[in-house]
């Protein structure tokens, strides 16, 4: 057995190998260690080997899914290795033949197909990256969906359709590998490498013909040799994973990265669309507008989020299909209703909308709805209403629909009542009433009767019906042909129902294969209304408006508001979040560029990120959260709104600002929206300056782009009097007797302090601390004012003991004066007794 074991896990020795024994599946040596440490399970040991002792653990089969996810997760693949054969037939070929084994399947990241392995509401993607002299394609597929997708795109663009589809497996040559390793380590993703013969772009199309049984992929389109080296590489892939057995790939379809809002992996990060900073849903835009109530739908929300249009026919239509939704507000509720259905609704679904006046982007899906008569009387007279989820498991298939598969039941679940039966039969034939059937381990199932009995059944004519088997003290055990045939039956019974079930499994399989393309188009379908109507509930619910879009270069909001903040502030107690206007227009007089200061605290990054997810919802073809919009197509979106170390790539905070800066301005075009917070601050505050400043005028002069740039820097307001394309805003506070009060309302023009001693002193710095700071400030500021004592500015600040000494002592409770004030009660007092009480109260005051 370790003979075999070893010479099979020699052939998947980058993967844990799964060994089938029974009813586990076992690991051994090295794969052992891993994944006892991996899955918390006991590492215990089984036989030697060259003399040491082997290192083993296991995982029941019937739970191996769960271990198999967490495997998977922590970044392990898995060689499912199966008993080929049974242990009776092993022994056919002699008494000491190991059952046959061999590797069904290999499982990693981008291969999983079972429900309970994959997220339902999210994409589980395999990507493959081809360079061919110098071009570069990128295929991706989702191997429980079908769906198959391709795409030339430049190298600098790599990193930024990564990060739109997060796979969760990329494939990659040995040259590309060593090429786009800091992209794959920067966005945490999976590589596996594969030879250079999985990418052969001449044998690709050879490989996807076969797939597709077709002898040219021209009836798909035309692809360059790059993308048919990238579908190669990944159908190879998953031929080896999968063991020959591939999956369900529709046709690949082509995809242009031009006809799509480009949004980078940094600016992804920022805004927090599909995962929120902690990297989970929460607290990104998906998981507050997500209202779908199918996975289908779910997952299409996830790709229009991740992948905004720029065609604005794509976008118009959508548009109308939420419009439609949002103004026949019953008929859309059915819809959901309907939605929530297995695909029996589909039907209902079609008979509902069939006399209603659909846009032209619902009423297209609408004829995918029916035509699915014969597989529903299928599979409705063939399953039972709610089916196992594992086929294995058996008892899917419906009592009635097949007689054979009825009769192995009954003997696997009422074989007492039918052994019962045989006993009376066999009581009533011989005239003994004490006749009964027993069974032990020993002899099965056998009739026992007493000695006095046995006589007349070991005669003529019971002889020739009752076998005799066994006689002990007080009993004669027998059997009977028809007893024996029936045991067998009943011991085979349980197996012969499954392997019944299996077969007609594959049957009804089979038969849904056969509309496998017209299902995938009522899937697509069913996720169109999903999407639209459940967009059209959120509007609804949450006084969104519908946008215009087109193909100026204005971007006008009012009223706008950051979604997932204002959900935020709701659910803290109904706080209302402040709405603001917002006016890029590079057209006629107006300003592309938006210069905001404030203090922090005021709400600046909010206001930035708001515009930048009303723009993305626009061209999503979703409404926004605003009073009115009005968006010019935008083609690129980037933001630098925070940042932190990159210490495994030896990089600072400061360092990342400017390499995020940087691929700004190298790659923004005109149409391109911008949005930048506190551009220079990592560094000495006249180099800050100066970058800022030079960044400010690049967007204007060189990139031409729409914009919002906060900043500290005061002096770069006066930029907007040298800039036509510049103007000022501030958000607005208010002081409050040495406190400062956030209004949160963007206002033209520019703010004359950053007020930070006060935010401070709101964080909860120490009050001398506090102190401190003011005296330094107050300082700072008058040697601003005096241009004739610069060296004597910072010699003239009293020492920081000094400050604390001449600052009030915090006091933690009342004084005696208020005291003695507070025991006062001016009520019971005569006014002789007021006068000596305010005498009093003067003389305690002046001790």
């Amino acid at each position: 057995m370790m003979a075999q074991y070893l010479e099979i896990k020699a052939q998947y020795p980058d993967a844990l190998l799964f060994y089938r024994m029974g009813d586990f599946y076992e690991l051994f040596f090295d794969d052992a260690a891993a994944a006892a440490e991996a899955l918390d399970i006991a590492l215990t040991k089984r036989g030697k080997h060259a003399g040491d002792d082997i290192p083993m653990c296991g995982v029941p089969v019937h739970a191996a899914e769960g271990y198999l996810l967490t495997l998977i997760r922590k970044g392990f693949r898995v060689a499912v290795c199966e008993q080929m054969e049974s242990p009776a037939e092993a022994k056919k070929r002699g008494h000491k033949s190991v059952v046959r084994r061999d590797v069904v399947r290999l499982v990693t990241p981008g291969t999983l197909t079972e429900e309970t392995l994959l997220e339902a509401r999210r994409h589980n993607y395999l990507v493959a990256l081809a360079d061919v002299r110098g071009d570069w394609a990128l295929a991706w597929a989702d191997i429980s969906t079908g769906a198959f997708h391709v795409m030339p795109l430049s190298r600098a663009r790599i990193g930024a359709e990564l990060a739109r589809l997060a796979p969760s497996e990329v494939l990659l040559s040995e040259a590309g590998e060593q090429e786009l390793r800091p992209v794959i380590d920067d966005l945490a993703l999976m590589p596996t490498t594969l030879g250079r013969a999985s990418f052969d772009s001449g044998s690709a199309d050879t490989r996807l013909c076969a797939l597709y049984g077709v002898a040219s992929l021209e009836p798909f389109g035309t692809f360059s040799r790059a993308e048919l080296s990238a579908m190669g590489a990944l159908v190879d892939y998953l031929d080896i994973t999968q063991k020959g057995k591939l999956p369900l790939l529709r046709p690949p379809r082509s995809d242009n990265v031009s006809r799509l809002l480009q949004i980078d992996a940094a600016t992804r990060r920022n805004l927090e669309l599909t995962h929120g900073l902690s990297g989970g849903r929460a607290g990104s835009l998906l998981s507050v507008i997500d209202r779908t109530v199918t996975a289908g739908g779910g997952r299409l929300l996830e790709r229009r989020l991740s992948a905004p249009s720029c065609d604005l026919g794509a976008i118009h239509a959508r548009q109308q299909a939420v419009s439609w939704a949002l103004e026949n507000a019953a008929p859309a509720d059915a819809v959901r209703s309907a939605l929530r259905g297995a695909l029996e609704q589909a039907e209902a679904l079609s008979s509902t909308l069939s006399d209603l006046d659909l846009p032209d982007h619902l009423a297209a899906e609408r004829s995918a709805l029916t035509g699915f008569d014969d597989l529903l009387d299928i599979f409705d007279i063939a399953l039972v209403a709610e089916p196992p989820l594992l086929a294995r498991d058996g008892g899917f298939i419906a009592p009635g629909y097949e007689s054979e598969l009825d009769a192995a039941r009954e003997l696997r679940d009422e074989g007492r009542g039918v052994i019962a039966r045989m006993q009376q039969d066999y009581a009533g034939q011989t005239g003994i009433t004490s006749l009964k059937i027993k069974h032990n381990n020993v002899l099965g199932y056998f009739i026992e009767t007493t000695a006095a009995h046995a006589e007349k059944m070991l005669a003529p004519p019971h002889s020739e019906t009752f076998i005799h088997r066994q006689t002990t003290a007080n009993q004669v055990r027998f059997t009977t042909v028809e007893l024996s045939d029936l045991e067998t039956r009943i011991l085979n019974a349980g197996g012969q129902a499954l392997e019944i079930e299996k077969r007609l499994f594959a049957e009804l399989r089979a038969a849904a294969l056969d509309h496998a393309a017209e299902l995938g188009t009522l899937a697509a379908a069913l996720a169109e209304f999903d999407l639209a109507t459940s967009l059209a509930d959120l509007a609804r619910t949450e006084d969104w408006t519908r946008p215009q879009v087109d193909d100026s270069r204005i971007f006008a909001v009012t009223g706008g508001r950051h979604p997932v903040v204002e959900k935020a502030l709701r659910a803290q107690g109904g706080q209302p979040f402040i709405a603001n206007d917002c006016t890029l227009s590079p057209e006629g007089d107006g300003a592309a560029l938006e210069l905001l200061t404030g203090p922090n605290m005021a709400g600046k990054s909010t206001y930035l990120r708001q515009n930048a997810l009303i723009a993305i919802l626009a061209q999503m073809g979703a409404y926004v959260p605003a009073e009115s919009a009005r968006i010019g197509v935008v083609s690129q979106i980037f933001s630098r709104v925070g940042a932190s170390d990159d210490l495994a790539r030896g990089r600072s905070t400061f360092m990342v600002e400017m390499v995020e800066t940087a691929a700004i301005l190298n790659q923004a075009d005109e149409r391109a929206l911008v949005i930048l917070d506190e551009i220079g601050r990592g560094t000495a505050t006249y180099d800050g300056l100066s970058i800022a400043w030079a960044t400010l005028e690049h967007l204007h002069e060189v990139n031409r782009v729409r914009g919002l740039f906060a900043t500290h820097y005061h002096e770069l307001t006066a930029l907007a009097g040298k800039l036509g394309g510049v103007r000022n805003a501030t958000v607005a506070v208010k002081e409050w007797e040495g406190e400062v009060i956030f209004l949160h309302e963007v206002r033209p023009g520019a703010a004359d302090r950053s007020y930070g001693v006060q935010v401070a002193q709101l964080a909860g710095l120490p009050p001398a601390v506090v102190a401190r700071a003011k005296s330094v400030l107050d300082a700072l500021e008058a040697g601003e004012r005096d241009r004739s004592r610069p060296k004597a500015l910072i010699e003239d600040l009293p020492l920081f003991a000094a400050v604390a000494e001449a600052s009030a002592p915090a006091r933690t409770g009342p004084s005696p004066l208020e005291d003695r004030l507070a025991q006062l009660v001016p009520d019971d007092m005569s006014p002789r007794e007021a006068l000596q009480a305010l005498y009093d109260l003067k003389a305690a005051a002046q001790t």
